[in-house]
């Protein structure tokens, strides 16, 4: 098997699968207490309950080896410094500029290029752990 030299498009195509891996991940069925009901659930009639609640159509549990890289590129965010690991973990979650822009008070090109050194960052101690 041939080693994987990392750079900064690979880097990202693996944020990316780890974000979409992590929104896949089963929900905590865990609600908050004192919001329930003594009433027995009751059936509806079509007629009555078509429209009530919005369908909420989600994609199947991810595969164990998915999630072990989702782990694996979840812990490289820690090698950045707090500001670019955030800045690169919006861009694997697919967040348009414009919200980053203003979360990170800067403009696009300046998001942009921290984010590319970010990515530059990452894809060099990746390899550096590689080699060592």
């Amino acid at each position: 098997m041939r080693e994987q030299k990392w750079d900064a498009p690979a880097v990202a195509k693996r944020l990316e699968e780890a974000a979409s891996t992590m929104k896949r991940l089963p929900e905590d069925g865990v609600r908050p207490r004192g919001h329930s009901s003594s009433w027995p659930p009751f059936l509806r009639e079509y007629w009555e309950s078509y429209g009530m609640q919005n369908v909420r159509v989600r994609l199947g549990p991810p595969t164990p080896d998915a999630i072990d890289r989702m782990d694996e590129a979840l812990s490289w965010l820690h090698t950045l410094e707090p500001d670019q690991a955030k800045l690169v973990w919006l861009r694997a979650e697919k967040v348009p500029w414009k919200f980053i822009m203003a979360q990170l008070g800067v403009c696009r090109e300046t998001a942009r290029q921290r984010y590319l050194i970010a990515m530059a960052t990452l894809s060099a101690k990746l390899n550096q752990q590689k080699n060592a």
